[in-house]
């Protein structure tokens, strides 16, 4: 068999919209990421531990509130507030206790548990969480970014401490629940948007209509 003919193994697109012999384009892989957290706990005490011990982690998700308009026979369907939903962080707890402490530095900065003292404002707690999607790259061959989410405005809505198990030989893991205001697309982190966060212009009708 021809070498050629792997260009094929495609989807053939109408009216030429791609060269014949583009094949398949490679994907992003779901195990070649990387997370770092910006402000997580106290200052002063670096986060990269956590960067280590990340397992898994999910990507943004968005949704629209819908708004329904009844018109005579129909119904007119329009797209309303949008809300982030939260975020799952799953670490594993390693046997130093960096990762439970650092974890416990920043619901204690949300919340005093000893004093039962709340944070005065939210800028007090509130942290960055970047999610990077990587090339593979490692040592000498540093590692691209092939896509950077930038989650604004986070905070930790619950920390679950996974318990033991006799009959496991997983890792123990702690799973945190991360709710933010805002993310954003970067092509790198700190370069340019792309995907969400990118401009498009607001376009505004003549007519204004639904």
């Amino acid at each position: 068999m021809p070498i050629a003919s792997l260009n094929r193994f495609t989807v053939p697109l109408a009216n030429n919209q791609s060269a014949s012999t583009q094949g398949l384009l490679m994907p992003k892989l779901r195990y070649r990421f990387r997370v770092t957290l910006d402000g997580f706990g106290v200052a002063g005490t670096p986060a990269t531990e956590l960067t280590k011990q990340v397992m898994t982690v999910g990507r943004p998700s968005v949704s629209f509130t819908p708004i329904e308009l009844p018109i005579y026979n129909s119904t007119v369907k329009l797209a309303g507030r949008h809300k982030w939903d939260d975020v799952e962080l799953k670490l594993r707890d390693d046997v130093t206790g960096a990762v439970t402490r650092k974890v416990g530095e920043q619901i204690q900065k949300q919340f005093d548990f000893f004093e039962q003292s709340g944070a005065a404002s939210g800028i007090d707690y509130k942290f960055r969480m970047r999610i990077e999607i990587l090339d593979g790259g490692n040592g000498i061959y540093e590692p691209t970014t092939l896509e950077s989410f930038e989650l604004l405005g986070c905070y930790v809505v619950k920390v679950a401490y996974q318990g033991g198990d006799y009959s496991n030989n997983d890792p123990m893991d702690i799973s945190l629940t991360v709710s933010y205001d805002n993310a954003i697309q970067l092509n790198r982190p700190g370069g340019e948007k792309t995907g969400i966060g990118v401009e498009v212009g607001r376009t505004i009708r003549t007519l204004a209509t639904g």
